[in-house]
């Protein structure tokens, strides 16, 4: 039984991120726990005090919170087909990432699935703050989901590295598993400048994913680039890839694909998702 915690702020982009965990998990035995945080103290007029908070305010949106939920609740079980679903709502008036560290610990949470934005020509963030709190602040596997992303059958996910990094075992039996349980073909993605070689120990790690892979389907690939994002762009243009997926101890990288004001020309940060695992 896998547990699914589903952080909403019941936009499109959030109900778009449901409908994608929906679908992916439609075979799969799951509880879904629906999770909306209201952050009171924002409400306070710039009093650090939550008491001082207007009392009808706070009551106002509380209330309108979980009549939210409840709406929510009602639509997801109009569109779940999996028999083997169960939900439940969660409201929180804590801190956004603290109340999802909570109950990642207390409900054995499996995988955060959350919606975002992308970059736009107002505000070019590539994803929201509390997507990118969730991924940099709680140890909890969490898959991002564009606002254009659409659930099909996973047949490329990439995995762009540039093997400075060498990947603990726990984090490729995951990736291991996705690629098992979706029969998808896993493409290796180097982004370096022309001319460029690998050490001796960018060859080993290398050599450590071919070896770990053997008896899968995995492909190597470098794209010329100078600019990594610009180089992933090219390459999920060419391949019709499915899913990216990023381990977050490679920060670096990690801050050039995911955090790095882009344009609007890099649009997988709109229409794929992203897996990103922890250690």
């Amino acid at each position: 039984m896998k547990n699914i915690l589903l952080p909403t702020d019941f936009s499109e982009n959030s109900w778009n991120a449901v409908a994608y965990a929906l679908d992916y998990f439609t075979k799969k035995s799951c509880n879904f726990y629906i999770l909306h945080v209201t952050e009171i103290y924002k409400y306070s007029n710039g009093s650090s005090l939550i008491t001082n908070i207007n009392t009808t305010l706070e009551k106002t949106i509380v209330n309108q919170a979980k009549i939210n939920l409840q709406n929510l609740l009602k639509k997801i079980k109009k569109l779940s087909v999996g028999t083997q679903h169960s939900f439940v709502t969660i409201y929180s008036k804590d801190s956004f990432v603290s109340t999802v560290k909570q109950h990642v610990v207390e409900k054995n949470i499996d995988l955060i699935v959350m919606g975002t934005k992308g970059a736009s020509r107002i505000k070019k963030a590539i994803i929201g703050s509390n997507t990118a709190d969730l991924i940099t602040k709680v140890k909890c596997p969490v898959m991002a989901i564009p606002e254009k992303a659409k659930f099909h059958k996973l047949k490329n996910i990439t995995f762009p590295t540039d093997y400075n990094i060498f990947y603990q075992t726990k984090i490729l039996n995951n990736l291991l598993k996705l690629i098992k349980n979706s029969d998808a073909t896993l493409r290796i993605l180097h982004v370096g400048k022309k001319d460029e070689k690998l050490t001796t120990y960018q060859e080993e790690n290398k050599e450590y994913l071919n070896t770990f892979f053997i008896d899968e389907k995995h492909s190597f690939h470098k794209v010329t680039n100078k600019k990594i994002e610009a180089g992933i762009q090219c390459f999920v243009e060419s391949r019709a890839v499915d899913m990216i997926v990023m381990v977050a101890k490679n920060l670096n990288l990690f801050q050039q694909i995911l955090f790095k004001p882009t344009v609007e020309e890099i649009s997988y940060h709109t229409e794929v998702p992203f897996l990103v695992l922890h250690e």
